[in-house]
């Protein structure tokens, strides 16, 4: 997909890695990006940098996700790219409260599920249309810490595979961004979470743009930042067990067990 004279959302645009995002599909030649944020002020401020649009959404809320979608395509032309990148990390354990579990699972996941909901027939109608959901290494590879988190983001990837197996033939097309630790708002706390996701180094969103601009040209399902994911992807289906051994090793290592 070459992304000159493209119509395309972005949520959690307001920071981070939505934010890069703007700026780089700018720099493009993007027609118009509209900026999603549940912080309308962060969204008016990626919207000046882009000469975009911004709106205030919370994703976690379909009617949220369907008026963005419906005011997009009534006010500003058919959406071409619908980047659903916003996400939240919580429930760091099996304890954590369910009103967390909750949370995380209606803005990780069901988001997907909204901005598929509503835009699919509509991008099937027009001949296609392209999704750009912001998963995680930890969707491939799990989490140390962050159980919520690990879980929805597999919970995210397996979405997407349903949605390309289901809609291909109908010119849908969707990429997976799967980064490690990438430095954000959401990256800024310490704990065990993090520190493994930061294990193989800290990227910039910068570099993270700009990995998805190429990614994107070729069309490619899954978006690697860190190439390295892919090694451990193959070392985990290649010996299952001994992927989990290690991955209880690198637990205990840094939860200071050993």
């Amino acid at each position: 997909m070459e992304l000159k004279n493209k119509i395309i959302v972005i949520t959690g645009a307001g920071s981070g890695i939505g934010r890069a995002l703007a700026v780089r599909f700018h720099a493009e030649g993007a027609q118009k990006v509209i900026a999603v944020d549940i912080n309308l002020s962060n969204a008016e401020e990626t919207a000046k940098m882009v000469q975009g649009i911004s709106m205030m959404a919370d994703v976690a809320k379909e009617d949220d996700i369907a008026r963005v979608i419906e005011d997009t395509e009534a006010n500003v032309g058919p959406i071409d790219l619908f980047c659903s990148n916003a996400g939240v990390g919580m429930g760091e354990n099996i304890d954590s409260p369910n009103s967390e579990w909750q949370t995380i699972w209606d803005i990780n996941v069901m988001s997907h599920v909204y901005a598929a909901r509503h835009l699919v027939p509509r991008m099937v109608a027009r001949g296609g249309g392209y999704f750009l959901n912001t998963s995680s290494a930890a969707g491939l590879l799990n989490q140390i810490g962050g159980a919520a988190y690990g879980v929805t983001k597999h919970a995210a990837v397996g979405f997407g595979e349903w949605l390309a197996i289901h809609h291909k033939h109908e010119g849908i097309k969707v990429s997976m961004l799967c980064p490690q630790a990438v430095r954000t708002p959401m990256t800024a706390i310490e704990n065990d979470a993090i520190a493994a996701a930061a294990s193989n180094g800290m990227i910039e969103p910068e570099e993270l743009a700009e990995t998805v601009v190429q990614e994107l040209r070729k069309e490619s399902f899954v978006i690697l930042p860190h190439p390295i994911v892919l090694e451990y992807m193959r070392n985990k289906t290649n010996n299952y067990d001994r992927w989990i051994g290690g991955m209880n090793k690198l637990m205990r290592k840094i939860t200071g067990l050993i």
